[in-house]
């Protein structure tokens, strides 16, 4: 299999949906220096994404980034013009259903993403060509994965600052219900409860209600959409914090506590460009940093 190389030309990026992710993508690749076009149904986000230097068009080539809701992820390259060839990667926040259908209608030409950045806002108001620096960008290598596209993928995602995670689709989903879609459903329920207390209690919140709570501001059919999407996994993960929260409470914050402080450092690896090694350096907690010539550099936990 011929891979591409760091010094080959890298293909035009394709964006469709230019709200928050899909805007601030577009406006960090164009600050990059890569080619960038996009569509979106409101013709607001595509004015804004203009001025930023985004080509606004329906003819998309290169690698395509679906950058819209899971609902409509499935039908997101209705009625625009894509190249045969092209490379198709998703921001969504749930791999296993989008693989089941985006991937199934693409097959190897899907590579399934995730980035794990964002904010409580939404819409191209939102953009921030800085949201994926310093970023985890999950990128999904299945057994039926191309490794090249996989390669033109971590591209993008490198371009726009962030650092790779090599994952499967269900190893994603069950990470991701962990630290993702169980937090909104805490901060749904500290926001609810405390609005149950009264109005003395929130006119008495400060920086922990409102840290714990700050997702509980994004939009609900957003959030919906996600747990219901990937439910099973979500379930098992409330039961998680369910049963932590039946230790007694000392045990319980001395164990949060070594979990948020602790410091494992990084150690810097070269891995060859090869399924099994770049998903064992993801299993071990690490990412990509840096595309070379026959490997890719990144770290992982551990000084």
């Amino acid at each position: 299999m011929s891979l591409p190389v760091p010094t080959m030309p890298k293909p035009p990026v394709g964006v469709v949906g230019l709200g928050q992710l899909g805007g601030s993508l577009a406006a960090a690749l164009v600050a990059a220096g890569r080619e960038v076009s996009g569509w979106d149904v409101d013709p607001a986000a595509r004015e804004a994404a203009a001025a930023r230097g985004v080509r606004v068009t329906q003819e998309l080539g290169g690698v395509v980034v679906l950058a819209v809701p899971l609902p409509a992820m499935a039908g997101a390259l209705d009625g625009l013009d894509v190249d045969p060839d092209a490379t198709v990667t998703d921001l969504g926040s749930v791999k296993v259903p989008v693989l089941a259908s985006v991937g199934a209608a693409l097959g190897g030409r899907f590579v399934g993403g995730h980035p794990m950045a964002g904010t409580e806002r939404s819409g191209h108001g939102a953009t921030d060509p800085g949201l994926f620096r310093g970023a985890r960008w999950a990128l999904c290598l299945e057994p039926g994965t191309d490794l090249r596209r996989w390669l033109r993928a971590a591209e993008v995602a490198l371009d726009a600052g962030a650092e790779v995670v090599p994952v499967t689709a269900t190893e994603h989903d069950d990470a991701v219900a962990a630290i993702s879609h169980v937090p909104h459903l805490l901060a749904a329920a500290l926001a609810a409860a405390a609005g149950e207390a009264g109005p003395l209690a929130l006119a008495l919140a400060a920086g922990s209600f409102r840290d714990g709570t700050r997702v509980a501001g994004s939009d609900p059919a957003f959030v919906i959409a996600m747990v219901e999407g990937n439910a099973g996994p979500t379930a098992a993960a409330l039961a998680r914090v369910r049963a932590q929260l039946d230790r007694p409470w000392p045990d319980l914050v001395a164990a949060g506590h070594a979990v948020r402080t602790a410091d494992p450092g990084r150690r810097v690896v070269r891995v060859p460009l090869d399924r099994a090694a770049l998903l064992a350096l993801g299993r071990t907690g690490g990412a990509v940093t840096q595309r070379l010539a026959a490997f890719v550099e990144g770290w992982v936990p551990g000084r």
